[in-house]
């Protein structure tokens, strides 16, 4: 069985890499002592907290949970952003938008990458039909990768646009 503790946690060289990524699309990260608990966090725990344009971590918060979180903030709509409180709320295709999304938004962080991303995603409990988020990210994916597409998020080649949705 995954050790789901066995997953790259927020520290500082984690945090700096994350705010200079999620910066472009006006994310704020906030730390918060180990002790407290995580204002935003929809699972609670450990798990990345979202209020806002802010996500707030703690040095034992998953690199992945704060990319998870990020997608959401990248993929919802500007009504739902505008009052962003813990729940985002998100569909079906969001949801799997987000998922894709946290993989393509790790291939820009050093020591993560998508291979630890994927590794990670599955030591954590994330489930696909196919049995792990690499078959899916590979093999059943194309409704996410078109999803981000449709709203801009990222270009015909995957690439990151920069960009939130839109509409």
């Amino acid at each position: 069985m995954s050790d789901p503790t066995d997953v790259i946690n927020c520290n500082d060289f984690m945090l700096q890499q994350l705010q200079n990524l999620l910066s472009q699309y006006g994310l704020e990260i906030e730390k918060i002592s180990a002790d407290e608990a995580i204002p935003g966090s929809f699972f609670g725990e450990r798990e990345a907290g979202l209020i806002g344009n802010k996500l707030i971590v703690r040095s034992d918060t998953p690199v992945h949970s704060v990319l998870h979180e990020a997608g959401h903030y990248i993929c919802m709509d500007p009504e739902r952003r505008a009052n962003l409180h813990t729940d985002a709320k998100g569909d079906y295709d969001e949801e799997n938008g987000v998922c894709y999304l946290q993989i393509l938004l790790a291939g820009h962080i050093q020591q993560m990458g998508r291979a630890r991303m994927l590794r990670d995603m599955d030591r954590w409990g994330y489930s696909f039909r196919l049995g792990s988020a690499k078959a899916w990210f590979e093999q059943d994916a194309d409704d996410a990768r078109q999803w981000l597409q449709h709203f801009n998020i990222i270009d015909s080649e995957q690439q990151l646009t920069g960009l939130v949705r839109n509409r």
